[in-house]
């Protein structure tokens, strides 16, 4: 494999739980056409560990999500994480990067991503911070539309407001399907619709995870579960409408047997090829 590949087809999320397993079943592997890591995850990580990264990084596809740059957060940028970040991806041959559109810290980490507030000043200042990511990581990037439980300041509507980042950056999107059935579901609008109103030559590659259901029928965000119906059946509207792009899917803890992973990226590849017959998926090509 050449370095910087680009990735396509149908991944799966490398956590640390799956690569014994993975490792164990090649056939398993060789099903997986791409894998996607959070940098921060590995970013120093020797001995073992490390080696069976990059094991799995001189054999196979990655991109990078990652979890901490709080590109909307009002704390400084951390352009000693980028200068690390870019130093790995360059290490391992990796082209992809992606992050939240969310903020994560505040005079120190908070552990979570929280939404960016729906507003004009917001947009140009999570927008400037993307512009000086790109430029630090030398690669455009991707942007992930979040899931979000509250919009505290809302002056714009989600779908505006992401469009808007995505504008005013000059960036790419990273299309989470689950986050936007999840958030349609919780803040009563059209799924459909807003998937409709996206800018489909900014599409990058597309995520679809599980989410819990609670009891008062709010959806959590969990990756956690495997992906339910509603879920595929946008992922399909999706490939109808922008054409069948690179597509991971994500489970970050509550893993079944590696087969049942398996089984979900092979759900990806059929509803790839059943938007385009005889015809591969569309690929990504970026730094």
């Amino acid at each position: 494999m050449s370095r910087h590949a680009p990735i396509d087809g149908a991944g799966l999320g490398l956590r640390r739980a799956l690569t014994g397993p993975l490792q164990d079943h090649p056939e398993a592997t060789a099903a997986i056409d791409f894998f996607e890591i959070a940098p921060e995850n590995w970013i120093g990580v020797g001995g073992r560990l490390g080696a069976t990264l990059r094991g799995f990084t001189e054999r196979h596809r990655f991109a990078c999500h990652g979890l901490s740059l709080s590109l909307g957060g009002p704390a400084p940028l951390d352009q000693t994480l980028l200068a690390r970040i870019r130093r790995f991806m360059d290490q391992h041959g990796i082209a992809a990067y992606s992050e939240h559109l969310a903020y994560c810290s505040d005079e120190g980490h908070l552990y979570d991503l929280l939404p960016i507030p729906f507003t004009d000043e917001a947009v140009r200042h999570t927008a400037a911070r993307i512009r000086t990511a790109q430029d630090i990581l030398g690669r455009r990037i991707a942007v992930e539309n979040a899931s979000y439980y509250a919009a505290p300041g809302a002056r714009l509507s989600e779908i505006d407001f992401v469009n808007a980042v995505l504008a005013e950056a000059d960036c790419d999107l990273l299309l989470d399907v689950n986050n936007i059935y999840v958030n349609a579901t919780n803040h009563g609008y059209d799924a459909e619709a807003f998937l409709a109103a996206l800018p489909g030559e900014r599409i990058a590659w597309i995520h679809v995870a599980g989410h819990r259901v609670e009891p008062d029928a709010l959806l959590i965000d969990t990756h956690g579960m495997p992906v339910c119906d509603p879920v595929w059946r946008l992922l399909a509207q999706a490939y109808a409408r922008f054409g069948p792009r690179p597509t991971l899917v994500e489970r970050d803890f509550n893993f079944p047997p590696l087969e049942h992973l398996v089984a979900e990226v092979e759900t990806v590849r059929a509803l790839q090829r059943a938007a385009v017959p005889d015809a591969a998926p569309s690929g990504l090509a970026h730094g």
